[in-house]
C-alpha cells in the first residue's frame, strides 16, 4: 500500500511558502499538508483571486510536490470555544477577531470555516483538518461540580454550530477531519463517541488521527484506528514522550513551557517518543486507510532542520508493514 507522506506546514509557518516546498523537496517528502496561515494558503485570498490558488500549485509542481490536505486548526478553534480571550487574539486574524466580542469571533470564525471548505474545493483537495474548540473543556476537573445537562447542552452547543458548516462541506464535496486533541469538543475515546453521536455520524465529519495526544492521556492509539475505522479522514504522525514518574512530574504538564524537564510529557520528534508506531500502521492497514501520511513535526528541544527528514526516514522505514498481497493469502489458503 502506498500513501504519499506529506509535511505539515503549520510548524513552519515563520518560512515563506515556496522556502518550506524547497525544503520538503530537499528532504524527499512527496507532499505538504498545508497550513491555513502565514503565507502558505490564504483562504480569503484563495476565494478573492482566481490567480492565488493557481500560483500555489505551480510553485508546488516547480518542487514536484502534491498537495492532499489543507489545515485550519488556528481558525476553526474559535468556532465553539469557550472562553473567548487573548490567546484567541494571538492566532486569529485580525478580520476575524475584529472587536474581541466573543460570539461575534466565533460567528466569523464559523464563517470562514465554511470558506475553507470552498477554498479547499478550489484547490481541488477534499480534506480539511482542523479543530472544534469547546464551550466545556473548562469543566473538566468536575468542579464546581458540574451538572450533567451543562454537558449535554456543550455537545448541542457543538451540534447547533457545526451543522450549518458540515452543510457547506456536503454542498462542494469536502470533508472535515477533527483532530482529537485537549481542549476540543472530542479529546478522547468517549468524547468522541458523544461528538459523533452529537451530529448524527454525519459522513462530512471525521477524525484526524494523532496519537500524540493520546499516550500522554493513557489511550490505545492502535485500538483508536479499530475503534473509528469508518472515520479515520486523515493521519498525522506526531510523537510524545511521557516523563518517569518521580512524584513531581504530573500528566497536566504544570503549566510548564515546552522542552522544560519538569513537564510530565512533552512531544518530541516522531519515532522518538512513547507512540508504537508498528502497531499503528498495522492498525492502518487493516482499515484500509490510504491517505496521505503527514508528518507533523514538533520537538522543542531539537532542530526542526535535521528532525525533520529524520522523521520522514522513520516513517518511510514503516513502508515495509503492508497488508499480504494477493499471492501471499493463496500461497495459504492451498495449505
Amino acid at each position: 500500500m502506498t500513501r504519499p507522506v506529506t509535511l505539515f506546514t503549520g510548524q513552519w509557518a515563520d518560512l515563506p511558502f515556496e522556502e518550506v516546498c524547497r525544503l520538503a523537496s530537499e528532504w524527499g517528502y512527496d507532499g505538504l499538508e498545508l497550513a491555513c496561515w502565514g503565507d502558505h494558503f490564504e483562504v480569503d485570498k484563495a476565494l478573492a483571486d482566481d490567480s492565488y490558488v493557481e500560483r500555489k500549485k505551480e510553485t508546488l509542481a516547480k518542487y514536484n510536490l502534491g498537495v492532499w490536505t489543507i489545515s485550519n486548526h488556528l481558525l476553526s478553534q474559535a468556532v465553539c470555544d469557550h472562553p473567548i480571550d487573548e490567546r484567541h487574539k494571538g492566532i486569529l486574524p485580525a478580520r476575524i477577531w475584529g472587536d474581541g466580542e466573543p460570539e461575534g469571533v466565533r460567528r466569523r470564525a464559523a464563517e470562514e470555516l465554511k470558506d475553507t471548505a470552498r477554498a479547499a474545493a478550489k484547490l481541488g483537495v477534499s480534506t480539511v483538518v482542523g479543530f472544534t474548540g469547546s464551550s466545556i473543556w473548562h469543566t473538566l476537573a468536575m468542579f464546581p461540580p458540574v451538572p450533567p445537562s451543562m454537558i449535554e447542552a456543550g455537545y448541542a452547543d457543538f451540534a447547533d454550530r457545526f451543522n450549518p458548516i458540515l452543510d457547506v462541506f456536503d454542498e462542494v464535496g469536502v470533508r472535515f477531519a477533527h483532530e482529537v486533541h485537549p481542549s476540543e469538543i472530542a479529546y478522547d475515546y468517549h468524547t468522541t463517541v458523544r461528538t459523533l453521536e452529537a451530529i448524527g455520524h454525519r459522513p462530512a465529519f471525521g477524525l484526524n488521527w494523532d496519537p500524540s495526544h493520546m499516550v500522554w492521556q493513557g489511550l490505545d492509539p492502535a485500538n483508536f484506528i479499530l475503534d473509528f475505522a469508518d472515520k479515520i479522514y486523515h493521519v498525522d504522525c506526531k510523537d510524545a514522550r511521557v516523563a518517569t514518574r518521580d512524584g513531581r512530574r504530573g500528566r497536566l504538564a504544570s503549566h510548564l513551557a515546552w522542552a522544560d524537564p519538569r513537564r510530565g510529557w512533552d512531544f518530541v520528534s516522531t519515532g522518538r517518543g512513547d507512540v508504537p508506531w508498528e502497531e499503528c500502521f498495522r492498525a492502518l492497514n487493516h482499515i484500509g486507510y490510504d491517505g496521505p501520511i503527514s508528518v507533523e513535526w514538533e520537538d522543542a528541544g531539537m532542530d526542526r532542520l535535521h528532525g525533520a527528514p529524520e522523521a520522514l526516514a522513520y516513517i518511510r522505514s514503516l513502508s515495509a508493514i503492508t497488508p499480504p498481497d494477493a499471492a501471499f493469502d493463496a500461497a495459504f489458503s492451498s495449505e
